[in-house]
């Protein structure tokens, strides 16, 4: 019986990249003289911290790494961002979630996705991904398709692979 995987990858080096360009980016750029940044990545917690002396400059910062991102192949789905909080002084700080895997949670909004759709498919979730079957190649395409079209309603990332006859 056919099958493939869905699944939510972080490519961590690519990110460790696109954070170190977006950093040199700041410190060469004229608006941000004399301001401190500092982006962090916890790989462990999957958490991104980005800190800036300025209030108004954080948004900023932010538009830039989100360029690097996007101009390294990552999703930008991948990042939860979460309230921005006043630090020590005048500074501000954003923790952002890094989702590397798909959550029981979005795994459920997936499975419900496919089967409204009345694709003729089963899918079941194993771990951090969701694995789909199909009697044919042609239900399982069309699976893909369907979940192409709504990855921005679902916020998930999704790669397919490990595609089998």
């Amino acid at each position: 019986m056919p099958s493939f995987d869905i699944s939510s990858e972080m490519n961590w080096q690519e990110l460790d990249n696109a954070i170190n360009q977006s950093l040199k980016e700041l410190g060469q750029r004229f608006d941000f003289k004399g301001v401190k940044c500092e982006i962090k990545l916890e790989q462990k917690e999957k958490t991104l911290t980005l800190w800036c002396s300025e209030e108004g400059k954080l948004e900023a910062m932010n538009d830039i790494l989100q360029s690097k991102l996007v101009k390294r192949g990552i999703s930008l789905l991948s990042f939860e961002y979460k309230e921005i909080e006043p630090a020590f002084g005048s500074s501000v700080r954003q923790k952002v979630l890094v989702q590397a895997g798909i959550s029981k949670d979005k795994a459920k909004e997936i499975m419900a996705l496919i089967r409204e759709s009345k694709i003729r498919v089963q899918a079941q979730i194993q771990d951090e991904q969701v694995r789909v079957t199909g009697k044919n190649r042609d239900d399982l395409q069309e699976t893909i398709s369907l979940l192409k079209e709504n990855q921005q309603k679902v916020q998930v990332s999704m790669q397919f692979g490990n595609f089998r006859n």
